[in-house]
């Protein structure tokens, strides 16, 4: 059986566990913490999660997994048919990873884990983050879903990235960048499915087991 590595704090764990719940996968999960151990590089080479094992061996990098499982499980497809429809999902996904996710991610530290982040740092981000979030707009549908009026892998990524990037900016500037999109009203309705209320209950349960590690 096809198995998920990690743990639940990481929004890209969880990203791939909302769709592996949704495509109805069979799958175990193992506890894996990113200590870079030689048993995890083994596996991950670059000591990441998640990563996933399948029979012919493991697989990392989110958006590298969620692919695997359109193509190795194609019975309830989270990419839509029409290739540019589906080109457009994988857009959506790699903007609010690479330009959103990823540039919030340097808040992080300050934001959610007592941590300091330079003035420098903090204002590089704003910048970017202002400018991508208009950009964002211009993409995202929430026509109820980001891409339009079908679930999809875009939605697996926004449910875990977005409140991250519209938390991070609210607790460093005062402000949301994201503030203007219904991202609440969005995931508001997307917690209503029974595969993102197991995810919500796994990532609590999972963040007091990490704080409890640190002890």
């Amino acid at each position: 059986m096809l198995k998920l590595c990690g743990f639940a704090v990481s929004n890209y764990y969880n990203k791939v566990k909302l769709a592996l719940l949704e495509k109805g996968i069979e799958f175990e999960e193992e506890l894996v913490w990113a200590d870079r151990s030689p048993e995890l590089m083994g596996k991950s080479p670059l000591g990441k999660i998640p990563y996933i094992e399948t029979d012919k061996g493991p697989i990392s990098e989110s958006q590298v997994i969620v692919e695997y499982l359109e193509d190795a499980y194609p019975q309830k497809p989270l990419l839509p048919s029409d290739p540019y429809e589906a080109a457009r999902v994988r857009h959506l996904i790699q903007f609010m990873e690479l330009h959103l996710e990823l540039v919030a991610r340097e808040l992080y530290p300050a934001a959610f884990f007592g941590g300091t982040v330079s003035d420098e740092i903090k204002e590089r981000a704003r910048k970017l983050l202002t400018r991508n979030a208009k950009a964002f707009a211009s993409l995202a549908k929430f026509g109820p879903y980001i891409a339009g009026n079908e679930f999809t892998l875009a939605d697996c990524a926004a449910l875990v990235h977005l409140p991250l990037v519209g938390m991070s900016t609210k607790i460093i500037f005062g402000e949301d960048v994201l503030g203007s999109l219904p991202v609440r009203d969005y995931t508001k309705m997307l917690g209503e499915r029974p595969t993102v209320q197991k995810v919500n209950a796994d990532r609590k349960a999972n963040m007091e087991l990490s704080a409890q590690r640190k002890k």
